[in-house]
């Protein structure tokens, strides 16, 4: 085998390592970007979730504060503690 076949058989060898290097890196970049958009899109819906939670709970305690208010007329229609 003469030196310039081998520097070519070389030079080969690292062009296609370079290829397989340039696909891995367009791969790990669109897994990157769709990881990027789901993680954008659960952020989203946390913060909607954060929200109906805090209405949730506003009503609960308007809820609550009327019912303190008129206690005495709703004990009837209140379950016993151990329901």
């Amino acid at each position: 085998m003469t030196r310039s076949e081998t520097v070519s058989e070389s030079n080969d060898a690292l062009l296609q390592q370079l290829h397989e290097l340039q696909s891995q890196l367009a791969f790990q970049e669109d897994a990157l970007e769709s990881l990027n958009g789901a993680m954008a899109a659960q952020q989203q819906e946390i913060l909607v979730l954060r929200r109906q939670l805090e209405l949730l709970k506003q009503r609960q305690d308007e809820q609550m504060a009327g019912t303190g208010a008129g206690a005495g007329a709703d004990n009837a229609d209140e379950k016993p503690p151990h329901y």
